[in-house]
């Protein structure tokens, strides 16, 4: 994927929070920062139409495949990645490409990307600087609603919870039914927007596709087992982690049931806000590693009345610390269907 130098002689530094982009044929004004993370910042950003310029949104919406993407008032999610080396270079790329692979309701749309080169500064090594640009959500990520709601010692209903599992569902299905299939391999909440709806349940759709890969792989070596715990360590985050990503045989088939792991403890953080694993960071001598290995779920106090038993034993089934005995998607989301006709209202 070649580098886009479209906006270059046009890009102006966002010193206090204003300034301008341009992403291809297209001119934004950063109104605000959302978040950063890492080399990474995401930005709430305008599109910029002038008389002279009308043309660019005809072309943003060309470059859309999904009109319903497109925002009403203009206002984009852009995350900004400073990349300050040729490694750094080919994840970002591996991204966009990765991102590009999917349109669904439930994942993120990537509407537009740029990279452009950047002359080293005495002050820093950039070399380039690549934005994506997605639509937003402004109401936080299942993280964000789960802190908040701690704090007010809400829950969300029987009902929000298998309607949010469902749509996590549908949106990992469309990544594992590629040819070949994709994992995602950091579904977690922190990964999961929410948008509220009145009367209507939560909409949440998946993002940040920086750790997605084709999800087979044999290991045949102690050293690929180990080269896949280095990856894993660095790109699955801890708690969410699937136990064969902690501790690989130097003989197994990897496939998308790391996901499944993944899905069943951020089923149960929809309910209790946290992984089912992370009391074992606040016990004298406990390891998170220790409770993934051996499936050592605890169970909080929930609200009153109590999550149905029923929801327990979904979760305890899809972690299974064999990965082999682990369900598949489709088994999940007949299960979530059957559970969402008696519980729902």
């Amino acid at each position: 994927m070649g580098c886009s130098f479209s906006g270059l002689n046009a890009l102006y530094d966002a010193v206090n929070g204003g300034g301008d982009v341009w992403i291809n044929d297209n001119r934004f004004r950063i109104v605000r920062q959302l978040g950063e993370g890492g080399f990474a910042y995401v930005y709430l950003v305008k599109e910029v139409i002038s008389d002279a310029s009308s043309a660019s949104s005809v072309g943003l919406a060309k470059k859309v495949k999904d009109p319903s993407h497109l925002s009403d008032d203009g206002t984009y999610a852009m995350k900004k990645v400073l990349v300050q080396n040729n490694e750094q270079l080919e994840l970002v790329r591996e991204e966009i490409r990765v991102s590009s692979l999917f349109s669904h309701p439930n994942l993120l749309s990537l509407l537009d990307h740029a990279i452009i080169a950047i002359k080293p500064t005495q002050e820093g090594s950039w070399n380039h600087e690549a934005y994506l640009l997605f639509p937003v959500h402004l109401d936080g990520t299942l993280l964000d609603n789960s802190n908040a709601m701690k704090a007010k010692k809400e829950f969300f209903s029987t009902s929000d919870v298998l309607q949010i599992f469902r749509q996590l569902c549908a949106g990992l299905k469309h990544m594992h039914g590629l040819v070949p299939p994709y994992a995602h391999n950091d579904v977690k909440p922190g990964n999961v927007i929410l948008t509220r709806r009145k009367g209507q349940a939560p909409l949440a759709i998946l993002m940040d596709f920086g750790s997605a890969r084709p999800a087979r792989k044999q290991i045949r070596s102690r050293s690929e087992a180990l080269q896949l715990q280095e990856w894993a360590s660095e790109h699955c985050s801890a708690p969410f982690r699937a136990p064969e990503l902690w501790d690989c045989p130097s003989d197994a088939d990897i496939d998308e049931r790391t996901d499944i792991w993944s899905l069943g403890c951020t089923l149960y953080a929809i309910m209790y806000g946290v992984s089912p694993f992370e009391y074992a960071l606040g016990e004298s001598g406990g390891s998170l590693q220790l409770a993934i290995i051996n499936a050592q779920i605890k169970w909080p106090a929930g609200p009153k009345p109590p999550y149905p038993e029923a929801l327990h034993q979904f979760v305890t089934w899809m972690l299974q610390p064999q990965a082999a005995v682990r369900p598949q998607l489709d088994d999940i989301i007949i299960h979530v269907d059957k559970l969402i006709s008696k519980f729902s209202q």
